[in-house]
């Protein structure tokens, strides 16, 4: 026993537990599950176990990820009860594939080499096809073992078993005495390793038989020169993701992101355009200009830009530099007009102004007018004189 460990394992057992089966023979199935679990070396990163229960349907009792340590997984198996009905063992091996032997159930990713293992408890013949669905999980890498209990027919129990048979097919006359198949997985299930015996100096995951072993590292970290000890590599380094635009690193993991104007699709991967001027999509006051696949905002006339890049404030149309009138500029509301200093006049342009043109031509009437006032002045004029002299 000192010499020998259980090599790490994601295990599910599928137990029946159809109407042949009576309640005091699933309570000793439920023992042999008990007993099995203590011979286990159960732990997140040693051996998880899952437990299935069918009859016409199927049950999950508890997927991989759930318990992870010998008194709690116990408790969860004493607290099972009995289905009833029919006998659909494939549909049971297929649930195991379907929604259990995934990640998100606590199966481990391939790169770690933990072995997949089923152990199937039936007293009965399959209700339904279980030949082409066991060879479906054998192909994706599940080695399933047959435990058969007095009526069991020998033929299904053949069908739906791993290779060699001989190390995959038992059988037991009755439940009373099924606890004897304990000490039989034990040792098949027994590693006498250095990765298994814990013989090693790797610092994350051992990977090994007999005597050799190499180490390894969780995903998202990386081997060291040292060859033992495993250091976080940058999930966001050119060729390590999958990113159309933006990773962001989170941990030993990484998200993907998308530039401004465009969103990330549903494989959260790749990015599309979007429509940024669209209602709702922009914070634009008055004018969104798109860019490409961005955008950005603008105003009316008569408006400016404030530092904020959206919002607008009107501005003085006659300000030096906003306008093109040569002289005067007259303000109206948002608008403006060009207006000319006394004397000059507006050129037909509505800009530029010109030097005012007085008229020297009068009527004769008004030219007889001039000569009369001018010959009364200089008579007035020679009086005076002539009164000063005397």
């Amino acid at each position: 026993d000192s010499a020998c460990k259980n090599r790490p394992l994601d295990l599910v057992f599928i137990i029946d537990s159809s109407r042949s089966v009576r309640p005091e023979e699933f309570e000793k199935v439920k023992i042999f599950l008990s007993e099995m679990i203590d011979t286990l070396d159960v732990g997140e990163r040693t051996t998880r176990v899952a437990v299935l229960n069918y009859a016409s349907t199927v049950k999950v009792e508890f997927p991989l990820r759930t318990y992870f340590d010998k008194a709690s997984m116990k408790e969860a198996v004493s607290r099972i009860e009995p289905l009833s009905a029919g006998t659909m063992t494939g549909l049971a091996i297929q649930t195991a594939m379907d929604e259990v032997f995934t990640e998100e159930m606590g199966t481990r990713p391939a790169t770690f080499n933990i072995p997949k293992v089923v152990i199937v408890v039936t007293d009965g013949r399959p209700q339904d096809q279980v030949q082409d669905v066991a060879a479906s999980a054998q192909a994706a890498g599940i080695e399933i073992y047959a435990v058969g209990v007095d009526r069991a027919d020998m033929q299904s129990l053949r069908i739906m078993a791993s290779e060699p048979l001989d190390e995959h097919v038992f059988y037991v006359e009755t439940y009373g005495v099924i606890e004897k198949l304990t000490s039989k997985f034990r040792e098949t299930f027994c590693a006498a390793d250095a990765c298994a015996l814990g013989n090693h100096d790797c610092e994350q995951v051992c990977v090994g038989g007999g005597g050799s072993y190499l180490c390894g590292c969780y995903e998202g970290y990386a081997l060291n020169p040292d060859k033992r000890t495993c250091s976080a590599v940058d999930t966001c380094a050119p060729g390590r993701h999958e990113c159309d635009q933006i990773c962001v690193s989170n941990n030993a993991s990484y998200a993907c992101e998308c530039y401004e104007g465009y969103s990330l699709n549903p494989d959260k991967k790749t990015c599309s355009a979007v429509e940024s001027c669209a209602p709702g999509r922009h914070g634009c006051a008055q004018l969104c200009l798109r860019d490409g696949g961005s955008f950005s905002c603008g105003c009316f006339e008569g408006y400016a830009l404030n530092p904020d890049k959206k919002t607008c404030s009107a501005v003085d149309v006659c300000a030096p530099g906003r306008h093109d009138c040569e002289q005067v500029c007259v303000r109206d509301d948002l608008f403006y007009t060009c207006d000319c200093y006394q004397g000059y006049t507006l050129n037909p342009d509505k800009k530029t102004c010109s030097r005012a043109i007085t008229s020297s031509l009068v009527t004769t009437e008004e030219s007889c007018k001039c000569e009369a006032i001018a010959a009364l002045q200089d008579s007035v004029t020679s009086r005076l004189e002539a009164l000063s002299t005397k």
